[in-house]
């Protein structure tokens, strides 16, 4: 079943990459009290997540937050090292990176995505929500093969 908006979110642990090393986070406890933007792609270092879809959070990071957002994340099948490296190499330090490596908050999100076909095994689909205290406000699923409703300009324009 897919998460909708006024769910909660599923309680999973994730790895928050940063500069400082990982840290293990419950999603619970992460989303809880504040106002997030969360993002997923496909993979981190994969042609449209790294041309279009990070880059454009990291653009318009000031104009989200003035919106009310307190902190917008990217969440991604792949390991922290990975996440650390992406980040590092697209330079958004304003952008939490939550490595989801096994898959379980997509798969508990219901928003798991079959990349096989392209060497990629499972993966999440590609999405924007805003959670407001661990509870989804909004949902964007994009559809297969497009990048329209969870770019930056859209979240932005739906705030």
């Amino acid at each position: 079943m897919t998460i909708a908006v006024g769910d909660k979110l599923p309680d999973v642990k994730l790895i928050k990459a940063t500069a400082e090393g990982n840290e293990a986070v419950q999603s619970a406890d992460y989303f809880a009290g504040k106002k997030v933007v969360l993002f997923s792609v496909p993979g981190a270092f994969t042609p449209t997540c790294s041309a279009r879809h990070l880059p454009g959070f990291v653009d318009k990071a000031a104009e989200i937050k003035a919106k009310g957002v307190d902190e917008i994340a990217c969440t991604a099948v792949n390991d922290p090292f990975v996440m650390k490296a992406w980040a590092a190499a697209s330079g958004s330090p304003e952008i939490t990176m939550l490595a989801d490596g096994n898959g379980d908050f997509v798969k508990a999100l219901g928003l798991v995505l079959d990349g096989s076909g392209f060497g990629l095994g499972q993966r999440g689909q590609r999405f924007a929500a805003v959670i407001n205290d661990g509870v989804v406000e909004q949902l964007h699923v994009e559809a297969p093969g497009d990048f329209k409703v969870s770019a930056a300009e859209y979240v932005l324009e739906n705030l």
